[in-house]
């Protein structure tokens, strides 16, 4: 087992180039094709994670926060991130972090808390921008199915909950073969004709290279002919925060119980109650305030985050509740999603769950 099949398993549900631009998600630290020892999931990775790591003989920390999210200009004692990175050097344990990237899919953290609170119809609240192009090409007609399949393989013709779409209209394609070449059909310095299948599919941005190449690979001609196009439409599968329905509508007393049993909250943060239950729920897990006019626009009776600062908890104007249940509380959940990736796949391999509390926030009661 090598650390890069751990990695392609965690980008195969949570792409990297989903990740904010201000993120540092990926391999931090290590190389890729070292032998995996066993994987250690945390929420933060710590020098006492990195310890436990090397008792777990684990030689691979699995972080969702990445250890390194600035520029680090010199390698010394000076504080955690600096002393965390010069352990796993020494003792050979690579760190992975899979932050905004796994925030970005509707399975991700946002599911795992719509999940816990039991919503249904749930939906992008901010879906990413030009996360989408189109290719078409040009297919000899008895050759089409072959490589649409490939297409659809490399993860094109996805639409909502639609799979192996595409777009075929017939022609007629013209070329004249030169000198030099070895062409499928046709003879060289001789205009050809051939009956052709002009095939459109839709696919996320991030499999441009693996549907371009797999199309290439199947596809019949020495130079087969192709247009990549960047869309405007949005990919409801991906962005930030989700939103959702609850089965039955609560009251706010109701609701708020019910959100400090299933995140085991000390205390919650909160707007004044407006007086009306809650059915429709806005959530982001980690810092979301900058969601919090989208949760407005969208309907919402109540949006649940964390970080909200003093003066964002009046963006809420009346006009829902604002929840800040606490950063480490919003994603703690994280860790068992990362988890269960993994052993999904990964049935006998060592794949565990740190002890370590990195929670930084405390509580005085």
């Amino acid at each position: 087992m090598k650390i890069k099949d751990i990695i392609n398993v965690l980008e195969s549900f949570a792409n990297r180039q989903l990740q904010e631009d201000y993120d540092n998600s990926g391999l931090l630290i290590g190389n890729s094709d070292w032998d995996c020892t066993g994987v250690l999931c945390t929420l933060d990775c710590t020098e006492k994670v990195i310890e436990e790591a090397i008792e777990k003989k684990c030689n691979l920390v699995v972080s969702h926060h990445p250890i390194i999210f600035k520029g680090i200009k010199r390698f010394s004692d000076f504080n955690y991130v600096q002393r965390c990175v010069i352990k796993s050097i020494k003792h050979d344990i690579a760190i992975y972090a899979i932050h905004t990237n796994l925030d970005n899919v509707l399975s991700g953290v946002n599911g795992v808390i719509a999940g816990k609170l039991g919503l249904s119809q749930i939906e992008v609240l901010a879906p990413k921008d030009h996360s989408l192009m189109k290719l078409y090409t040009f297919v000899p007609t008895e050759h089409a199915s072959n490589v649409r399949r490939a297409m659809f393989e490399a993860g094109g013709g996805f639409i909502g909950a639609y799979s192996e779409c595409s777009f075929n209209a017939e022609g007629v394609g013209t070329f004249k073969a030169g000198e030099t070449t070895n062409p499928y059909v046709g003879e060289k310095g001789v205009q050809h004709q051939e009956k052709e299948v002009k095939i459109e599919v839709v696919f996320p941005a991030w499999c441009k290279d693996k549907l371009v190449k797999a199309m290439l690979e199947a596809h019949p001609y020495e130079e087969p002919a192709y247009d990549l196009l960047r869309l405007e439409n949005v990919h409801s599968g991906f962005g930030s925060g989700l939103i959702g329905h609850l089965k039955e509508a609560k009251s706010e007393k109701d609701f708020l119980a019910l959100v400090k049993d299933k995140f085991r909250l000390a205390a919650i943060r909160h707007t004044a109650l407006r007086g009306k239950d809650i059915k429709k729920v806005a959530v982001c897990g980690g810092a979301g305030s900058f969601l919090i006019i989208n949760a407005l626009k969208a309907g919402a009776d109540v949006f649940i985050s964390s970080d909200i600062k003093y003066h964002e908890f009046f963006e809420a104007d009346g006009k829902l509740v604002l929840l800040d249940i606490g950063h480490y509380e919003s994603e703690q959940f994280t860790v068992d999603l990362l988890i269960d990736i993994l052993r999904e796949k990964f049935h006998t391999f060592a794949v565990l769950k740190s002890v370590v509390q990195t929670n930084p926030v405390q509580y005085y009661f």
